[in-house]
């Protein structure tokens, strides 16, 4: 293996050690993830535009502020990446449309602020599927990201080149958004940890909206430390974003890194199978995925039991009413005046919410509240809560019906609507050598707890010690 190949897999956590302590340059660093992109990132397309020299420049700027002795955290000199819906000053937020080829940031988004102020190394915009919605497409600008496991394969999406890029050893953390689970979708094609927050814990302010009562600005990273990690500096109350929640950024003094190493003995989690069993019935390697992780979280100590909610499909329906009303809302304007220059998906996916009556949203919002509820009341008798994220391994990307089939075939839905935090975690590898996957769920702010039996299954587990080989 190459010094090239041995940086692309440190993680944030071991780059972050060796940069304070000076056996590291961010330039070396930087210039290694730049080169390793640029050799590979042509067959998989997961950056939208990549920025090599803003990532030097702050590689630069890092590496004089540590020599002086200005530690500024565990981002300081670490690479990361934006879902190129999330605004960076003087460069193009374009939602991987023509839309929005030419609209220039003027204000750094909050989660992009945070990332900066951190002494991260910015690395470039990722692919998205258009405006969030519509992809994987092959009728827009930009061609769409590819699975670093084959790139033949579907990568997940909206957040398609956050996983891929992750995944990919292009850089050890980056931004993606979720609002029908759009961080755990690439996470679990692409065999990487994906955070969707609690709903309000991370600012949307400076991020392209896509429903506005469902979104969220999420983490995508290799391991559980390091998205423990990554929440912790994006994590706070924003008063100019009114979703934002007023809480401290973390339900344990130390932050979410802060349980980690713990055992998980005593903990009671809660395995909601008839998701993946009986509401859709799961591809069998997913499902026994699930269920190996579900006895491996048993020999470790958790009390684990079943479980039941409202069936799959009610959370669905009810994701699908409100995100497809408020998405309609935000494209009104633009699907009148042009609709031609949107991709073919994303127009058929937002003119879909043209036909949904005043009615019927507000009574998928009355419906939101009773299905919220009765779900946070399952925490009365479990702490933690596993259950499937997709339903099936990656399909190929180039067969649209079965991107279309496979795509609706989730159980992510349900904590859109919650609000609930929930964690993509990888549970190994299909026959085919594609990434499973698992959520991992947890009552509103319990993102400490989420990531404390995560890391005690990461551990435990050697999924997290594989990587891609690409082309």
């Amino acid at each position: 293996m190459s010094a090239m190949d041995d940086l692309a897999w440190l993680t944030v956590a071991e780059a972050a050690e060796l940069l304070r302590a000076k056996k590291l340059s961010p330039v070396e660093y930087a210039t290694a993830l730049i080169a390793r992109s640029e050799r590979h990132d042509p067959h998989y397309n997961a950056y939208l535009r990549a920025t090599p020299e803003l990532a030097l420049a702050d590689a630069r700027r890092a590496e004089a502020e540590i020599m002086r002795g200005e530690w500024r955290g565990p981002f300081h000199g670490v690479p990361y990446g934006l879902k190129d819906i999330v605004d960076y000053t003087g460069l193009p937020t374009t939602a991987h449309s023509k839309i929005l080829q030419d609209n220039v940031a003027k204000a750094d988004a909050v989660v992009t602020q945070k990332l900066r102020a951190a002494g991260g190394v910015f690395m470039g915009k990722l692919s998205t599927h258009e405006f969030a919605i519509g992809g994987p497409s092959f009728d827009l600008p930009w061609p769409p990201a590819r699975n670093p496991w084959n790139r033949d394969h579907f990568c997940g999406g909206s957040s398609s080149g956050s996983g891929a890029a992750t995944a990919a050893g292009f850089l050890p953390a980056a931004i993606g958004t979720d609002t029908g689970g759009s961080v755990r979708n690439p996470a679990s094609m692409c065999g990487v940890m994906g955070m969707k927050p609690t709903y309000g814990l991370v600012s949307r302010r400076g991020v392209v909206p896509l429903a506005f009562s469902l979104d969220h600005v999420g983490t995508l990273t290799r391991t559980v430390r390091d998205n423990a990690l990554m929440l912790d500096l994006i994590a706070g109350h924003d008063a100019l974003d009114p979703g934002s929640a007023a809480v401290a950024n973390s339900d344990s003094t130390g932050g979410y890194t802060a349980q980690l190493g713990r055992d998980i003995k005593g903990i009671r989690v809660g395995v909601l199978r008839h998701f993946y069993t009986r509401d859709m019935q799961a591809d069998p390697e997913i499902a026994n995925g699930i269920e190996a992780a579900a006895k491996r979280l048993t020999e470790l100590g958790a009390q684990v039991q079943e479980i039941s909610s409202a069936p799959l499909g009610e959370y669905i329906a009810c994701n699908r009413t409100i995100l497809t009303s408020e998405a309609f809302a935000v494209h009104e304007k633009w699907m009148r005046e042009r609709p031609q220059d949107y991709g073919a998906l994303a127009r058929e996916r937002l003119m879909a919410g043209a036909f949904v009556r005043a009615a019927d949203y507000i009574n998928a919002t009355r419906l939101r509240r009773r299905l919220t509820d009765a779900f946070h009341a399952l925490f009365s008798s479990v702490d933690i809560i596993i259950t499937s994220s997709s339903m099936d391994p990656a399909c190929r990307i180039d067969d649209l019906k079965a991107v279309e089939y496979t795509y609706g075939r989730q159980s992510r839905a349900p904590f859109n609507i919650t609000g609930s935090p929930a964690l993509s975690v990888p549970t190994g590898f299909s026959k085919n050598g594609l990434p499973l996957a698992m959520q991992i769920v947890g009552k509103p702010f319990s993102e400490a707890l989420i990531y404390r039996v995560a890391h005690a299954y990461e551990q435990a587990t050697e999924w997290i010690n594989r990587h891609p080989t690409l082309v």
